[in-house]
């Protein structure tokens, strides 16, 4: 039995770029990645004082550091 294949060499492009490492090649581009750190770390103190202990807590202070691998992700990855 052949496994069908939905992918085309775009699809496979877009995969490899996804994975692939981007290092910051500008100083504007390493300015965006410290623009999104600062602004996460500065919810995440706010939060720390703010919020009280328990799950609830844990799960914004996951969400906000997901939020920042999504947000350099997306500093890095454009095109």
């Amino acid at each position: 039995m052949q496994i069908p294949s939905f992918g085309n060499e775009q699809a496979h492009a877009e995969v490899d770029h996804k994975v692939h490492y981007h290092p910051p090649m500008t100083e504007e581009r390493k300015g965006q990645h410290d623009f999104v750190r600062r602004g996460i770390a500065r919810l995440m103190h706010d939060f720390t004082d703010a919020l009280p202990p328990g799950r609830e807590k844990s799960l914004v202070m996951t969400h906000l550091e997901e939020a920042m691998f999504w947000a350099n992700a997306a500093v890095a990855r454009q095109k």
